[in-house]
């Protein structure tokens, strides 16, 4: 594959500092040489310009710092589209997930792309809606058109191609969101009950019915904080080493998988680098890395 490797370094939307970091932390777990030992062509084209929080206000406390994020991503977007449009595949390293505005965003702009969600929250609240007012938790409803509409750069997604995997922690807002908006949800007692094959299978049909082919979103907060310490919104009872690789090998399985971007990468809350690197061995298992 002909890979571009392109850093979002944005830690606007997360309410911990430190996943502006994360571009690095992956890059130091040695990706670009792991993923060229594969065979890939593989380019890194540094990281998307993006404003350091200290020197700019907040702004509306429901939509914190909403217009530098809003900057980042539809930067972050026309890089993605250019790499997509040159025949590349897009591997967008976080940052916070408010970035999946951008990537997403640029990834959908001359295609109909479907989108897998993992993640432990459901980031489908908006500024109304939202107890924190984190954007980092508003993007997938920016995606879906709704507030905050300045995150968004693209014809909306839909929501019947939308499949959210991992869920543990949803506010009220985002339960009804996902209700009433029809995004498919599917939590950690469904991994329990189902096991994370069969939802996979059905994420994939969801998200690559009547479309190109889909995004993949992973939030490293989706695994249990034993495994992956360095995030910054951690939640017990998330997803396990192997069921997080099945998750990446299945999406690579499909040969429909047509963009990635892993996220919220907490260096300053890491131990040794574990997290980042685990990151690195979840971006191989996407992209053809097999046991045998």
């Amino acid at each position: 594959m002909k890979i571009s490797l392109i850093g979002a370094p944005l830690d606007f939307g997360a309410g911990r500092r430190g996943v502006d970091m994360g571009p690095s932390a992956i890059r130091v777990a040695n990706l670009h040489h792991r993923l060229a030992a594969l065979g890939h062509d593989v380019v890194d084209l540094g990281n998307v310009e993006a404003p350091q929080q200290e020197s700019l206000p907040e702004g509306d406390p429901k939509a914190k710092y909403l217009q530098p994020i809003a900057l980042t991503c539809k930067r972050l977007a026309t890089q993605v589209a250019k790499i997509a449009a040159q025949g590349r595949f897009p591997v967008v390293l976080g940052g916070d997930h408010s970035i999946a505005a951008g990537t997403i965003s640029g990834a959908t702009k001359k295609r109909k792309l479907g989108v897998i969600w993992i993640d432990a929250h459901g980031d489908i609240n908006t500024p109304e809606t939202t107890p924190s007012g984190n954007v980092h938790g508003m993007p997938l409803a920016a995606l879906l058109g709704h507030e905050p509409k300045p995150l968004l750069s693209s014809a909306p997604l839909n929501p019947a191609n939308v499949a959210l995997v991992g869920l543990r922690d949803v506010d009220p807002g985002e339960k009804v969101h996902i209700a009433q908006w029809g995004v498919h949800g599917y939590t950690m007692r469904d991994v329990d009950e189902r096991g994370m094959r069969s939802i996979m299978e059905e994420a994939i049909r969801i998200a690559t019915k009547g479309t190109a082919g889909f995004h993949l979103s992973f939030d490293m907060d989706a695994i249990d904080p034993a495994t992956a310490p360095g995030v910054g919104t951690p939640v017990p009872g998330g997803l396990s080493y192997r069921e997080a690789h099945l998750i990446m090998e299945m999406a690579h399985d499909s040969g429909k998988l047509q963009s990635l971007e892993v996220v919220e990468v907490n260096p300053v809350l890491d131990v040794s680098n574990r997290t980042a690197d685990l990151a690195v061995e979840l971006i191989l298992s996407a992209l053809g890395k097999k046991i045998l």
